[in-house]
């Protein structure tokens, strides 16, 4: 078909996370070496055209929402042209690997805690 795999934008919204995260500062590989993950529990995709085979796609990534126990990631998919391939938000929620209990951010890393306060949208 030419275009690109729809799944191929969840691997693009982690990778986009995953360098916000450590725009802030912080490393999510470490956030696990201390026992905590962040798992997905909602993903919502608006596809606006499709990507193509040899584009160039950037992904800008924000903390639209952040509360005590949940993390809305919001995102934009564009072309180097601008054109807007879709728009996204993931929710994350912080548990326990051991019990995959929710723990709030503040308790784990409270300087990460700050910084996703300051970094979010609608503060």
């Amino acid at each position: 078909m030419g275009v690109v795999y729809h799944a191929n934008y969840l691997v693009w919204l982690e990778m986009g996370r995953t360098q916000l995260i450590k725009d802030l500062g912080f490393d999510y590989a470490g956030l696990e070496s201390k026992g905590y993950l962040s798992p997905v529990l909602d993903v919502s995709i608006q596809y606006k055209q499709s990507a193509r085979y040899g584009d160039t796609v950037s992904v800008s990534t924000w903390i639209d929402s952040y509360s005590r126990l949940k993390t809305i990631y919001g995102y934009e998919v564009t072309k180097e042209d601008g054109t807007v391939l879709a728009t996204a938000k993931t929710v994350h929620t912080l548990v326990a690997k051991e019990t995959f209990r929710p723990i709030a951010l503040s308790k784990v890393d409270q300087e990460w805690h700050e910084a996703y306060e300051k970094a979010c949208v609608q503060a």
